[in-house]
C-alpha cells in the first residue's frame, strides 16, 4: 500500500502535469493564424479549395502508388471532382489578397505571367487525368496522377511560402 507522502507526491505531479498541459494549450491558441477578416475572405476561400484539391487527389495518389486498390468508378469520380475544382481558386488571387494568413509569395503578382502559366498547366494536367480515368490504361492514370502532383509541387516551390 502506498504511503501518504507518496500519494501527495503523485497528486502534486499530476497537478503540475495538468497545469503544464493547460499552459501549452493556451499558448498554442494564442499563436494561431490571424483571421481572414477582409471583405469576401479571398484567402480563406482559395485555401478551402486547395484543401479540397488535396482531399480529392490524395486517394488517387494512393492508387497510383499501389497502396490502395483501383476502383474504376471511385477513381473516375475523384478525377471528375478534381477537374471541376481545378479552375476555382484562381479568381481569389486578387492584387489585394496577399495578407496573412496567405502563404502566397509576392511572385504570384510580380511574376503574373509565370503564375498564369503554372495554373494553366495545373488545370490541363487535371484534364489529362480525367481523360486517363475514363480509359482502361492504369499506367496512364498513374502517370497522370504523378503529373498533377508534380504541377502542385512545382507551383508551390515557386509561388508559396512554407
Amino acid at each position: 500500500m502506498p504511503s501518504i507522502p507518496m500519494i501527495r507526491s503523485l497528486r502534486l505531479s499530476l497537478s503540475v502535469l495538468v497545469l503544464a498541459l493547460l499552459v501549452a494549450v493556451g499558448l498554442a491558441a494564442c499563436s494561431g493564424e490571424p483571421p481572414d477578416d477582409h471583405p469576401g475572405q479571398p484567402v480563406t476561400k482559395r485555401r478551402a479549395i486547395f484543401k479540397q484539391f488535396a482531399k480529392t487527389l490524395e486517394p488517387m495518389g494512393l492508387v497510383a502508388r499501389e497502396r490502395e486498390p483501383y476502383k474504376r468508378e471511385k477513381f473516375l469520380a475523384q478525377a471528375e471532382e478534381l477537374a471541376r475544382l481545378a479552375p476555382e481558386p484562381w479568381p481569389y488571387f486578387t492584387p489585394d489578397a496577399n495578407y496573412p494568413p496567405s502563404r502566397a509569395k509576392p511572385e504570384v503578382w510580380s511574376q503574373a505571367a509565370e503564375f498564369t502559366k503554372a495554373r494553366e498547366q495545373y488545370v490541363a494536367a487535371t484534364q489529362t487525368l480525367l481523360a486517363a480515368a475514363k480509359g482502361d490504361d492504369l499506367d496512364a492514370m498513374r502517370r497522370a496522377v504523378n503529373a498533377v502532383q508534380d504541377q502542385c509541387t512545382s507551383c508551390h516551390k515557386q509561388f508559396r511560402r512554407k
